[in-house]
């Protein structure tokens, strides 16, 4: 290429103009419904916000907004690394969304969007607080139709959980890969976690973290601290009130109780990894939807549980709510 051919290039580029990079806002929105956990867990919650290129430009247009909830042992800021944002303000069909990634992570790893004295109302903290903020501050379509729940593994178990619960918040979901949607029983060896400290565990000692923030956010007890919870032993045996609460919290066991709130949903979508240690778990769960009545888009690919990630947030997960989310509700 020649000097002057690329100049010329250059000129017709600046002429026809190029996207400009995705806007990421990085706010501080206080959660009351964490106020006074026992655990400690801070109260008040970074949120990664990202905004579409017209935002700054049309400044009488309001937009659909879709919620993504991240992994356990992550956080927000890195599923915003995971995650390209200018994937996320891409117009899909002319339709363009905001998209905000609240930080949930704990003190052992993960909320799993719970609601308990332990860890904190983090359920309500996604369906009420964070989506009140969200709609005071920013240019947003104040409306359920307009509004999306999506999450990843422990985010995509949450979005189950908080799609269940709040149709009157969200009118779409899509749970990726969603973890812990089966009741998790008392197994052999869990007698092991009366004598553990959680306080010493190791980044490999990734179950055993898993198997104390459960038993935090799904069995607290305000009567038992030091760290305010049961495990699923007790004395060397079976804590059955204990394993009875996990079960009632897992979305397989609550979807006959809430299958008509998932009836009221305009979408719903779940994919899971063919090589994903959770693909029977996930097909169960799909099975279970489909037992109910509950229509819903089921996906399997190629891939394992984290290294389609950011493929599928861009090439499925976007377009999914830029089909279903109304960007004139208001």
């Amino acid at each position: 290429m020649t000097r002057l051919t690329a100049i010329i290039l250059g000129i017709i580029s600046l002429a026809i103009g190029t996207p400009a990079s995705a806007r990421v806002e990085t706010i501080m929105v206080h959660g009351p419904s964490i106020e006074g956990n026992l655990e400690g867990n801070e109260a008040t919650r970074k949120v990664h916000v990202i905004l579409p290129r017209s935002y700054d430009e049309d400044t009488s247009r309001r937009y659909p907004v879709v919620y993504f909830l991240h992994g356990f042992t992550a956080t927000a800021d890195r599923y915003l690394e995971m995650l390209d944002p200018d994937d996320a303000v891409q117009s899909f069909g002319g339709q363009e969304m905001i998209v905000v990634i609240p930080d949930s992570h704990t003190k052992r790893g993960g909320s799993f969007y719970a609601s308990g004295s332990t860890v904190g109302d983090f359920e309500t903290f996604i369906a009420k607080d964070l989506v009140e903020a969200i709609d005071t501050r920013f240019r947003t379509i104040a409306d359920r139709e307009s509004r999306g729940l999506s999450g990843h593994s422990m985010g995509g178990y949450g979005t189950l959980r908080i799609g269940m619960k709040h149709p009157d918040v969200f009118s779409s979901i899509y749970p990726m890969a969603p973890c812990c949607t089966q009741p998790r029983p008392s197994r052999e060896g869990d007698a092991k976690y009366e004598t553990m400290d959680p306080d010493k565990l190791t980044a490999e000692q990734f179950w055993d973290y898993g198997y104390f923030a459960w038993s935090a956010a799904f069995s607290p007890n305000p009567q038992n601290p030091p760290y305010y919870w049961d495990l699923g032993t007790k004395d060397g045996a079976p804590n059955t009130l204990t394993v009875a609460r996990w079960a009632h919290n897992s979305p397989a066991a609550m979807i006959s109780q809430y299958s008509g709130n998932l009836k009221r949903m305009e979408a719903i979508a779940m994919d899971v990894g063919e090589q994903d240690f959770l693909l029977d778990e996930v097909k169960a769960m799909h099975a279970q939807l489909d037992n109910f009545g509950v229509t819903h888009e089921f996906m399997l690919f190629e891939g394992d549980h984290t290294n389609r990630v950011k493929e599928r947030f861009r090439s499925q997960l976007l377009p999914f709510f830029a089909k279903h989310l109304d960007p004139e509700a208001e």
